[in-house]
């Protein structure tokens, strides 16, 4: 079985690749470094623990053939799959029941035996639709926050140059401010965030988490000592060399440090903003639902598509139904393979099992959005499924970033990082939330132009779903396909390739690593994301209500004025009445003075989370509302370690540098210092 990871930045990759080399245990995971030279080979994860079979079972519906062997329990909410034994007893196996995908699919477990002939005599039964093998994916990588606008003493000295206006040195900005003058986003309008689990005590994402799931199944893969459960913490993904090296588990899976993608990830989509702490987020006032699948060496097919249709509203069975669907789902992660069904003879079926999941979300209004992959190569799956919005990486000049994978199946591109300089510290990397534990959590922070930069498509994604969120809360009602249409026809023009420049241009053909090349259409998407310009295209002429805050946090006895002045409609109308409420934590806040005026005074009762929301009315009798969720009185203390949502994290090996660690660490300083240099030699050498 092989697994679907994350994709971080191409410096981590690096690193973990490196490592291994020192080790000589194989090399490092496709999880992501932001390096811009060639990645590293890719670890070879196809296979599955010594003697065991893993595959996916999807069954036949009662229309098709003779009633399943199951009892009703079996697919009620918090149940658990148990078709195992009644299948096992047709096909003469000794079978066991995995987690459920859906409640017609489940993981089915057979030792001693390899997962072809498991799936070849699975297939055979009659009540079985189809038979997959359950692979495994990596993770792929003007407001008062002062981390946004860089400068002396911050850390990349660009700040979050990713969501400036694009200008002649940051052509590939895409100009968020803008797009916020539009709309700060609705926090009903929430984004899943499909990765290795968040940091609950971050305190840029105070009041923009909701609770989500932990969709791993396998205990020693979620490292929290359990299966499926309602905390999608993240205790950290940390591999030791012994791991790498010696478990049935997680050898050849690169020794690294833990990378906290899902918190950078998240950070990205709806850090809190304007609260005058660290970051601004994308999507402002949006909300994340973290949805864990990936775990250590990433996760399997099965607990993906099983955390997709949850995390949209669609039932999975055994597990409680989701009281917050998404109408956004990020996917920073992926592996190789063709989503055409019956393309990839390696991998037969996993493409329906995406395809299936996909079109039902789509159905059910989810836009789906995904990173390209990190190996400059073809697009990722299941970033090219078909339904699914593929994102590629651009450098800060616009063309694209190193490490991006490219093909027709990408849709749009956006900043992925990138450094330039050949010494100092990185220029460009993408600056979001992240925790300082090399294994498990110790205290929150930023990622930096240092040691821990951010680079890689995994952090384009959550960028474009940020945008969608935005476009969302201006006009609900668009379908996945008019949002997709939206984001392309407002994209703006990849630029030339300058006169004299050795890069050539992209080329269509995916097989061959393109480190260096300038973006085309057929390569790198319909154009780069501009923000703004997809939110005025979803708004049109509708009426869009704005929520303008003076602060997002309110002083204990304090007070802030919240103001619908940039509230908007469309030509020949005007914005006629205004009601402010508040829908939750009315213990928590209250309004100090008229609450139908187009600005309204908020006042701190008691210390906790209270939800704004805003009504607007126009002279055609149209309404719109914005909504936000505001801390009140004191804020959280920080704090550095686990906190109250950990659960007992197995040990894994710890994470102490060893002898051969620190024997190796001045080769792999220095390997990194060469692959720094030649980063900077490519991104000279193509104009900029």
């Amino acid at each position: 079985m092989t697994r679907q990871t994350p994709l971080p930045s191409p410096l981590h990759r690096l690193r973990a690749a490196l490592t291994a080399l020192v080790f000589v245990c194989g090399v490092g995971p496709i999880a992501a470094a932001g390096n811009e030279s060639s990645p590293p080979p890719r670890p070879d994860l196809s296979g599955t623990p010594a003697g065991e079979a893993r595959v996916i079972v999807k069954f036949k519906s009662a229309r098709q053939t003779s009633a399943l062997s199951v009892t009703p329990a079996a697919t009620a909410s918090g149940s658990a799959p148990q078709r195992a034994k009644a299948l096992g007893l047709r096909v003469g196996l000794q079978l066991s029941d995995g987690a459920a995908v859906s409640s017609d699919t489940q993981v089915i477990h057979a030792q001693g035996m390899s997962n072809a002939r498991l799936m070849q005599a699975l297939a055979a039964d009659p009540q079985v639709d189809y038979v997959v093998e359950d692979h495994r994916r990596r993770a792929h990588a003007a407001v008062s926050d002062p981390l946004f606008t860089g400068g002396p003493g911050v850390s990349p000295a660009a700040g979050q140059w990713y969501l400036q206006a694009a200008n002649a040195t940051l052509v590939s900005s895409v100009n968020a401010e803008s797009a916020w003058a539009l709309t700060t986003g609705r926090s009903n309008i929430v984004v899943a965030v499909l990765d290795s689990g968040v940091r609950f005590n971050h305190p840029d994402l105070d009041g923009k988490l909701l609770n989500g799931y932990d969709f791993i199944s396998e205990s020693v893969t979620a490292n929290d000592g359990d299966g499926r459960d309602a905390n999608p913490t993240d205790p950290g993904d940390w591999i030791t060399a012994d791991e790498n090296a010696n478990s049935t588990t997680f050898g050849g899976c690169g020794a690294q440090d833990s990378a906290w993608h899902g918190t950078q990830v998240a950070g990205l989509v709806g850090a809190a903003t304007n609260n005058a702490t660290g970051m601004a987020g994308m999507g402002r006032h949006v909300r994340v639902l973290p949805v864990r699948v990936l775990g250590k060496c990433g996760g399997y097919d099965a607990d993906i598509v099983a955390g997709m249709r949850w995390a949209g509203g669609l039932h999975v069975d055994g597990v409680p139904d989701n009281p917050t669907p998404a109408r956004v789902i990020n996917m920073s992660l992926g592996e190789s393979g063709s989503c055409i069904a019956g393309a990839d003879p390696t991998r037969p079926g996993v493409a329906r099992l995406y395809l299936d999941a996909i079109n039902e979300l789509r159905q059910a209004g989810v836009v789906i959005v995904a990173s390209a992959g990190n190996d400059n190569l073809a697009v990722n799956m299941p970033a090219n499924c078909a339904g699914v919005i593929a994102v590629s990486g651009l450098r800060h000049a616009g063309d694209k970033s190193g490490f991006s994978s490219l093909g027709s199946q990408v849709a749009i591109a956006a900043p992925a990082g990138n450094c330039v300089n050949a010494t100092g510290e990185c220029l460009y990397p993408i600056l979001s939330t992240t925790n300082t534990g090399r294994t498990g959590p110790e205290c929150s922070s930023y990622t930096t132009g240092s040691g821990t930069q951010g680079l890689g498509t995994s952090f384009s994604a959550p960028l474009v779903s940020g945008t969608v969120a935005l476009m969302l809360s201006a006009q609900p009602t668009l379908t996945p396909a008019q949002v997709q249409s939206l984001l392309q026809s407002s994209s703006r023009a990849f630029p030339a390739r300058p006169a004299g420049a050795t890069a050539p241009v992209c080329s269509a053909d995916p097989s061959a690593a393109q480190i260096e090349c300038h973006c085309t259409t057929a390569t790198c998407g319909a154009g780069m994301l501009d923000a703004a310009a997809a939110v005025r295209a979803a708004a049109g002429t509708s009426l869009v209500a704005r929520l303008g805050d003076g602060s997002t946090r309110v002083a204990p006895n304090g007070s802030v004025t919240l103001d619908a002045r940039g509230s908007s409609t469309g030509a020949g109308r005007t914005v006629t009445g205004y009601q402010w409420r508040i829908t939750d934590g009315t213990a928590l806040a209250g309004f100090s003075g008229s609450t139908t005026g187009s600005t309204a005074v908020l006042s701190a009762l008691g210390s906790g989370l209270a939800t704004v929301e805003l009504t607007v009315t126009d002279s055609s009798g149209a309404t719109s509302r914005s909504s936000a969720v505001l801390r009140t009185g004191a804020v959280p203390a920080a704090a550095c370690g686990p906190d109250a949502n950990d659960a007992v994290a197995s040990d894994g090996g710890g994470g102490a540098m060893n002898g051969g660690w620190l024997a190796g660490l001045a080769a792999v300083v220095g390997l990194l210092a060469w692959s720094r240099r030649r980063a900077g030699s490519a991104a000279r050498s193509a104009g900029h």
